[in-house]
């Protein structure tokens, strides 16, 4: 008799312990990947490492986006751009601006421009984000001189390239600071200098850049002194910086022009339309206009490839 009561107090006791144990380990799996997701948040926000702590919007089509091709490649294009914001911030408003420009083409011009002022927005995404790191690019070049004046300075005074390289980031002013401050963090974490500085030059592609960072990586591994390497390096880089501007401002006038003939044809079909009003949508209402733009268009964005390709010098 004592036996048959035992053994449903036992079962349940079993029962109750399996219930408790199981609504702990859901309670732990749920709060561990609430820490894991926080925590690539904050690795792989833009302002981790200067000091950004602004509240991040959409972080749902982040987390969503990340895992994707697209918002892993987008990830990388923003870190390269030095901007304070997440690809899902970037997704989000690249939709709603194409969205914007669509329907406003799509009523003040014709229904035809909508999806053309549609891909039109998704091309400026794309260019702005390559504009704004060439633009971090040539600010970075533009203080690679002082750059590899501190390493030699510190080089020279007996500390390791960790050491300088730390250091520097903590001299310099944005972008060579905030770059050098990743480098900085991934060697804090176990990565190698050739790693570190080969990832800081595929971020920021430039001659100047790979020839400092190739002079950094053979100093690093054959163990010699780097100061003489470095004092010539900087007078080569001063050098090449006022020839870039030179040729920059020899250039100046192609650049201008390259974007003024784009702008001239879409003043054009705006003088027209207000001219003649309804002139667009009638144009654009039969195959044979709507062909005779998509050419027109065409030629033009081929025009603006070329003088932009004219204008292009590598130094």
């Amino acid at each position: 008799m004592d036996t048959a009561i035992d053994l449903p107090l036992l079962t349940a006791g079993a029962a109750l312990l399996c219930a408790v144990l199981a609504v702990a380990g859901v309670h732990a799996y749920t709060a561990g990947r609430a820490q894991h997701e926080a925590l690539v948040e904050r690795l792989s926000s833009p302002g981790r490492l200067t000091g950004g702590s602004r509240e991040r919007r959409f972080s749902g089509v982040d987390r969503r986006l990340r895992r994707t091709r697209l918002g892993r490649g987008l990830e990388l294009r923003l870190a390269a751009t030095g901007l304070d914001i997440t690809p899902g911030e970037f997704f989000v408003a690249v939709l709603a601006g194409v969205v914007a420009l669509w329907l406003v083409a799509a009523s003040v011009l014709a229904a035809f421009f909508g999806p053309v002022a549609g891909l039109t927005g998704l091309w400026g995404a794309y260019a702005f984000l390559n504009w704004q790191r060439a633009r971090r690019t040539e600010k970075f070049v533009g203080q690679l001189p002082e750059l590899a004046r501190v390493l030699a300075n510190a080089t020279q005074a007996g500390l390791a390239l960790r050491t300088a390289l730390g250091m520097a980031a903590e001299e310099l002013d944005a972008p060579a600071g905030e770059e050098l401050g990743k480098v900085a963090a991934q060697l804090a974490v176990g990565h190698s200098v050739d790693d570190a500085l080969g990832e800081l030059a595929d971020r920021l592609p430039s001659r100047e850049l790979v020839v400092l960072v190739t002079t950094l990586v053979l100093s690093n591994r054959a163990g010699g002194t780097v100061v003489g390497s470095l004092r010539n390096l900087t007078q080569t880089l001063e050098e090449r910086k006022e020839t870039r501007r030179e040729v920059r401002t020899q250039l100046s006038q192609i650049t201008i022009t390259a974007y003024a003939v784009p702008g001239f044809g879409i003043g054009a079909l705006l003088l027209m339309d207000r001219v003649m009003p309804g002139a667009l949508e009638r144009m654009t209402g039969s195959f044979y206009g709507q062909a005779a733009v998509v050419v027109a268009l065409a030629l033009y964005a081929v025009g603006f490839v070329l003088i932009r390709r004219m204008s292009k010098i590598d130094v």
